[in-house]
């Protein structure tokens, strides 16, 4: 059994089973109709509240065990997800696919980041959403979730990389109060980001 497949293992939603405060602060984004790729999203509970909202989800996840939580939340919820078992490292993403790119607390050594951030670019749609929180280096102080190796955790550098495919309409750098199950809680440091992918006419003229 896996690390993640353990910390899932248990009738708790050890995130809890409602969504990031970040997410839905951007309801006004999430247009129902719209197809959403939630990856990283382990038990479901931001992927579940998008088809609440009538999105089209799916939801990728390393863990099985999430997977079939997410699965058993959306069922409680009335609405369905799908769910594939990826391992970002070896992702397959599709060209032009998704309204909204979703990663809620996705941490990922640097040689995955960058693969993850180059399929992200190719599975938008021309302008479609890249829509993220994560925990910042300064999180190290805090302890209050997310990795303890300083190498998983974020700078706002690391979104410069999408300079030439993305605009920036969003991107914070600070400390929040996030409670969310049990393994996030209290005041973290975090950077939020939200880009919106360049249309065919202005990847023409740049």
């Amino acid at each position: 059994m896996s690390t993640w497949d353990q910390r899932f293992d248990t009738d708790e939603y050890v995130y809890g089973e409602e969504p990031n405060e970040f997410v839905k602060q951007q309801a006004h984004l999430f247009k129902k109709g719209m197809t959403v790729l939630a990856i990283a999203e382990g038990e479901g509970r931001n992927a579940v509240w998008l088809a609440e909202q009538g999105l089209h989800v799916e939801m990728w996840d390393y863990s099985q065990v999430g997977l079939d939580k997410a699965t058993r939340l959306a069922e409680r919820r009335g609405v369905t997800l799908q769910t594939r078992l990826v391992d970002l490292a070896e992702a397959n993403w599709p060209e032009q696919a998704y309204d909204v790119v979703l990663c809620i607390y996705g941490h990922f050594p640097k040689e995955v980041k960058a693969a993850v951030f180059t399929g992200i670019e190719r599975a938008l749609k021309p302008g479609g959403y890249f829509v993220t929180e994560v925990y910042s280096e300064e999180q190290l102080a805090y302890g209050t979730g997310g990795p303890k190796e300083k190498a998983l955790l974020y700078t706002t550098h690391d979104f410069s990389s999408f300079t030439d495919s993305l605009n920036t309409c969003h991107l914070f750098e600070g400390v929040v109060e996030r409670h969310e199950g049990k393994l996030h809680q209290g005041t973290s440091a975090i950077i939020q980001y939200i880009g919106q992918k360049c249309t065919n006419a202005e990847s023409s003229e740049s």
